[in-house]
């Protein structure tokens, strides 16, 4: 990054904007004074108070939006990686999770097989598929984990002390299954938008709270101990999940219209 001087001329953020649209969908206006306030960016202004953008500038923000775009890096990382750069000290975009000395990088079969599983945990749709047991023989370590979900160590651990991933009380470095890649996948995003991994608990909570009351309705059919009782419980927990899921999703979007249109 060059050194910033007093710019007299600029681009305007409306311009700035039209520049970057088109490599980057999700960009708008607010993103861009977002990045500003965070202390990411800084624009000159002109004496009216209208920001005024260089050549750099732009170019900086193309740096922070390709970090979040593809590597999916936070703020707190894009922005200390940025003052290396400022400072003239090397870095990369997208530094790979730290590895022990020695220790054998994933191969290819490998990562074929952590695809393999998040496909297979997702593709249930609606359906949670609770019978189905794709994907249950992936046992990750620790950096196996954050190559496959771009997750870095330190973010994975609290992940699991709040029981978003893993055992909350195991080991620190695993081992990691199929259902914690789709978890952490999902956590992932969210902590790229700015949630932080204390804000999940909640979901975990919920959770809780939930497989209590499913509970009260299922353990009737688990005490008859048959193999078609167990299958009738588990078609009803499939369901019972699917149609919670569907209440709060419907539920959440009504308050969020509210709040976005005002009650």
């Amino acid at each position: 990054m060059a050194d910033r001087g007093v710019a007299v001329d600029g681009f305007t953020i409306g311009e700035v904007l039209n520049q970057l649209k088109e490599e980057f969908e999700d960009i708008t206006i607010s993103k861009i004074r977002f990045l500003e306030s965070e202390g990411l960016i800084y624009p000159d202004r002109t004496e009216s108070g209208y920001r005024k953008f260089t050549e750099d500038d732009i170019d900086r923000l193309r740096f922070i939006l390709t970090a979040q775009r593809d590597h999916y890096l936070p703020l707190k990382v894009i922005k200390e990686q940025l003052e290396r750069l400022d400072a003239g000290e090397p870095t990369s975009k997208g530094p790979a999770p730290p590895t022990k000395s020695g220790e054998p990088a994933v191969d290819g079969k490998r990562a074929v097989e952590i695809v393999a599983a998040l496909e297979a945990a997702a593709a249930g749709g609606d359906s949670l598929l609770l019978d189905s047991h794709g994907g249950a023989n992936v046992s990750l370590s620790l950096r196996e984990f954050c190559e496959a979900t771009g997750l870095e160590p330190a973010e994975v651990r609290a992940l699991r002390d709040f029981g978003i991933v893993g055992e909350r009380d195991g080991d620190a470095g695993g081992p990691f299954g199929a259902d914690d890649l789709l978890a952490a996948r999902a956590a992932r995003d969210l902590l790229r938008l700015g949630l932080e991994p204390r804000h999940l608990r909640m979901y975990r909570q919920f959770v809780d709270r939930e497989v209590a009351l499913f509970e009260q309705l299922i353990t009737p059919l688990l005490r008859q101990r048959n193999p078609e009782a167990r299958r009738q419980a588990t078609r009803q927990l499939d369901k019972l999940a699917t149609l919670t899921g569907r209440m709060k999703r419907s539920l959440l979007v009504r308050a969020l219209r509210g709040y976005v249109h005002g009650r």
